[in-house]
């Protein structure tokens, strides 16, 4: 924590134990801590899990002592956060709704209303470390690296960074949950969420066609052969091997189907057998425009760099193009390299900021790496 504690603090409370457990430390850390929870879909189906989710919540603040708020940011998620996502879709991209949703609602919206509370800070049960240093407060990885959520947070705004706390940053999962059993937290053991930001842990595609209509169009091998049919680019990503619905074909290896490309202009979805397809490999990208956490005229030309969750951050050059773009050589090819997803940058732990990702360009072979 970067700041003196004794002021009042609102805290983004899920229901789950990250959160839960992120307002007890900074209860005892003596923050006038109140819970927010926030209604952020507002389709009431089998997958939804927001009542279930908001009474853990409030059994939590119980347990804690401390008031807890309702919000609903439904129509603001929706138009800042979904329409973009389906446009993407729409376009042939893959885009990641989670970087929108901390940036729009989660360190936008929440934390307006949190000052509007009386609030001097919002803080959530994310995994990342705030450090303050020279006057700035720089975002860095958690100490726990299979759980950092900066990949997710590279969007948010400095300013909004100088008001926030992010208690979890130097603890593992297993510390939080012993933390919250200790504690008498009834969300000790409470499964973590693994499905898409506020819309929850459903069938992607029967999702999906609820707002976009199939295109069917030709699955081609790399030698132009026509496969299969698929029922739309937007239900597919590079890398995917389930769903593709392909089987064993005369004359070809026995190996999976997975997709390498997206031909938007005939509307065709490029397939290659073996996960060690060299199509499937990239080792430039570039992105659009930057968001920078750090002063960009002081970016390395030598960082590591992540195109996705939880991935190992890759060795990479980096050169700046025109209209605040990159372009991005790794020193060893990647795979799957996705457009729409984004090139998040690192200084050692600190997320220097990140862009969508616009262009990849493939290897020639895979034995390049």
């Amino acid at each position: 924590m970067h700041r003196s504690s004794g002021s009042r603090i609102v805290v983004g409370l899920s229901g789950g134990v990250d959160s839960a457990v992120a307002a007890l430390l900074l209860k005892d850390a003596g923050w006038e801590v109140h819970g927010l929870f926030m209604n952020n879909w507002d389709d009431e189906d089998a997958y939804c899990t927001a009542a279930q989710d908001f009474q853990d919540a409030r059994a939590v603040a119980r347990v804690l002592g401390i008031p807890l708020h309702r919000v609903s940011f439904a129509a603001q998620y929706r138009q800042r956060v979904f329409a973009r996502f389906l446009a993407e879709l729409e376009a042939g991209r893959t885009p990641n709704p989670d970087v929108l949703c901390n940036r729009e609602v989660k360190f936008g919206l929440a934390l307006e209303y949190a000052r509007r509370l009386g609030a001097q800070c919002f803080a959530t049960g994310h995994y990342a470390r705030l450090v303050a240093r020279e006057g700035a407060v720089e975002l860095h990885q958690a100490a726990d690296a299979d759980k950092d959520q900066t990949y997710f947070l590279h969007a948010v705004q400095p300013e909004a960074l100088a008001h926030v706390e992010m208690p979890l940053g130097d603890l593992t999962k297993r510390e939080v949950r012993l933390r919250a059993r200790r504690a008498g937290l009834p969300v000790h053991a409470k499964p973590d969420s693994t499905g898409i930001c506020f819309i929850g842990e459903r069938p992607f595609r029967e999702f999906l066609a609820q707002y976009l209509a199939d295109d069917p169009g030709p699955i081609e091998s790399e030698r132009g052969e026509r496969l299969g049919t698929h029922q739309g680019l937007a239900f597919y990503t590079l890398g995917q091997r389930a769903g593709l619905a392909l089987g064993g074909r005369r004359g070809a290896a026995q190996q999976p189907w997975y997709v390498a490309r997206k031909d938007t202009a005939r509307n065709a979805l490029l397939v290659v057998q073996g996960t060690e397809h060299p199509l499937l490999w990239q080792n430039e990208l570039t992105t659009g425009p930057m968001h920078w956490l750090v002063d960009s005229s002081r970016a390395p030309v030598r960082c590591t760099v992540r195109v996705r969750h939880r991935q190992t951050p890759q060795s990479a050059t980096v050169e700046a193009l025109a209209g605040g773009r990159l372009g991005i050589r790794f020193d060893q090819p990647q795979r799957a390299v996705t457009p729409g997803q984004y090139a998040v940058l690192y200084d050692a732990t600190r997320c220097l900021g990140g862009g969508v990702i616009e262009t990849v360009q493939r290897t020639a072979a895979r034995a390049a790496a």
